[in-house]
């Protein structure tokens, strides 16, 4: 979970100040990994501060998506859930169960060497999914 780690500081580094439930929520998404949903980054949370919100989640949520250090991904259930906002996120999500596979080595991180390179533009992230059937559900 290196990524998402340090999120407190770089909110600290930002100017944002670290009240106890925002520090609940920055804990629950630092330590219990990504792919949540805010339902459990509450339910986490409420672990760690029991008198965290709902609110709290999404206001935190949103303000860490606007610094750039999470992002929001639909992952064939349709749920919001959270991943880092920084390098490549790759990901094979089957369109029958919603099952969804998360892979490394992607020829993405190439391309995007070329890109930057090609168009002078500095690239930060990349998100690449794949929609299809995964081997359980093409066996059915």
């Amino acid at each position: 979970m290196s990524e998402l780690a340090d999120l407190a500081t770089k909110l600290k580094r930002a100017g944002y100040k670290l009240t106890a439930p925002r520090q609940a929520v920055v804990q629950v998404l630092e330590h219990e990994g990504e792919h949540l949903s805010p339902n459990e980054v509450l339910a986490l949370g409420r672990q760690i501060y029991p008198q965290l919100s709902r609110a709290t989640v999404y206001r935190t949520l949103d303000l860490l998506t606007d610094l750039g250090l999470v992002r929001p991904i639909y992952l064939g259930d349709n749920r919001q859930r959270y991943v880092t906002g920084q390098g490549g996120h790759h990901h094979l999500v089957c369109i029958d169960c919603g099952a969804a596979f998360e892979f490394e080595g992607c020829q993405a991180d190439r391309l995007a060497t070329t890109l930057s390179e090609q168009f002078q533009f500095e690239i930060h992230s990349h998100l690449l999914e794949f929609y299809g059937l995964c081997q359980i559900c093409r066996g059915a």
